[in-house]
């Protein structure tokens, strides 16, 4: 097979396998944010302490994250169907990449959130600050980095999902490696999907550390002094009404 061969079938799988991990990895981080950080407040001497809750949202999240890939494909073909009315395609593949990647990626927001210094936490719930403003002001902030390199490992572990995903019609480079590389014995072809796979996670790895140090080094800059000067600024108000009073 020549290059003008390879090149309209390398560009196509690329383009699939781009929808199926952005999609896949945009509902992971939307819904296992929450998830991740359900855990660590619902667990024992958390902010909201409920352990019914907890166990279940862990047991939700350590089905999903025991389960092979493949298996948990063909176990969700029904729904698949059911939301995309068919189970062959890259459209179709999100589903299960995303069912995938909720509860890998709420586990790392868990470890990631349970880094954060609990001092900051007593803090802020010492100035009158509720969950909410906790969550938003220390939690999500203060771990954030760390939240950056757990998104970066979700992104290649679903590439890795994608590529097996293609082995059962999914679409993508998975599926151009198997059925030209393997099936028809295009070596060639096999091992420039592997450099293109090889290069792309470099990439992706390489942007998620940058981004994850900067950030990094942007709130050791500033420290958790500020966010906790805007919750004080209510302080001298409240007291300047009493003395005029």
């Amino acid at each position: 097979m020549t290059w003008s061969e390879m090149q309209p079938l390398l560009e196509q799988a690329c383009t699939e396998t781009l929808i199926m991990v952005g999609w896949s990895t945009l509902i992971a981080v939307v819904l296992g944010l929450p998830m991740g950080v359900l855990l660590v407040l619902t667990d024992k001497g958390g902010l909201l302490q409920n352990t019914a809750v907890n166990k279940v949202i862990g047991q939700i999240v350590n089905i999903g994250r025991s389960m092979p890939f493949i298996i948990l494909m063909v176990a969700l073909m029904d729904f698949t169907r059911w939301i995309t009315g068919t189970t062959i395609g890259s459209y179709a593949a999100i589903v299960p990449l995303a069912i995938g990647g909720i509860p890998f990626f709420a586990r790392l927001v868990e470890t990631a959130v349970r880094e954060v210094d609990h001092g900051l936490v007593e803090a802020v719930q010492s100035m009158g600050g509720n969950t909410w403003t906790i969550v938003r002001k220390v939690l999500v902030p203060e771990s954030l980095p760390s939240l950056i390199a757990s998104t970066t490992t979700t992104i290649i572990a679903l590439i890795g999902y994608s590529a097996m995903a293609g082995t059962v019609g999914g679409g993508g480079l998975g599926d151009l490696a198997v059925r030209y590389g393997f099936q028809r014995f295009e070596t060639g072809l096999m091992w420039i999907t592997v450099a293109i796979l090889a290069v792309v996670i470099s990439l992706i790895q390489f942007a998620g550390d940058y981004a994850a140090r900067s950030v990094h080094r942007r709130g050791a800059r500033s420290g958790p002094g500020p966010k906790l000067r805007l919750l004080k600024a209510k302080e001298p108000a409240a007291a300047d009404v009493s003395k005029i009073a």
